[in-house]
């Protein structure tokens, strides 16, 4: 009698997610064009535990897999740059997308949407938007018009 148990999805690589979020950025919005010059996007496994403590996770939250999608930092201002003169948008920013916490919340063509959300949630935060101007994003099912496949 064939053994009965739960399915288990595979995972993709990193370099496949890494295409992926490739692809998302090419699909953002034009508001976000102006941001996009100085930021650097990295692909990661998951966050670190020492990262999710830097950002007020406790160990009992991190031990029950809490975690994050994504983050969007500015990056470490050299001292060299220290004056007044420098505006936040001119520094260079980093967005990390986090692939192991998305591929075990969702999958298939939901999974592609939630990358994306994500990317578009870091950004938007870290550049004023509040959640209610990211609700035409989030109301619409299928940002990528049926034009992007895993």
């Amino acid at each position: 009698m064939p053994s009965v148990g739960l399915a288990v999805m595979k995972r993709m690589s990193l370099k496949k997610f890494g295409e992926i979020v490739s692809r998302v950025m090419e699909t953002l919005p034009a508001e976000f064009e102006p941001y996009l010059d100085n930021v650097v996007v990295e692909v990661e496994r998951e966050p670190s535990h020492e990262l999710l403590h830097d950002l007020g996770y406790t160990d009992e939250e991190i031990d029950a897999g809490e975690s994050l999608f994504g983050l969007f930092v500015p990056m470490p201002l050299p001292s060299a740059w220290g004056g007044d003169a420098i505006h936040v948008y001119d520094l260079p920013h980093k967005l990390m997308i986090f692939k192991r916490p998305l591929e075990e919340a969702f999958e298939g063509k939901q999974l592609l949407i939630e990358i994306r959300k994500t990317v578009i949630h870091e950004l938007a935060h870290h550049f004023g938007w509040t959640d209610r101007d990211l609700e035409r994003f989030d109301d619409t099912p299928d940002p990528f018009g049926g034009d992007f496949d895993e």
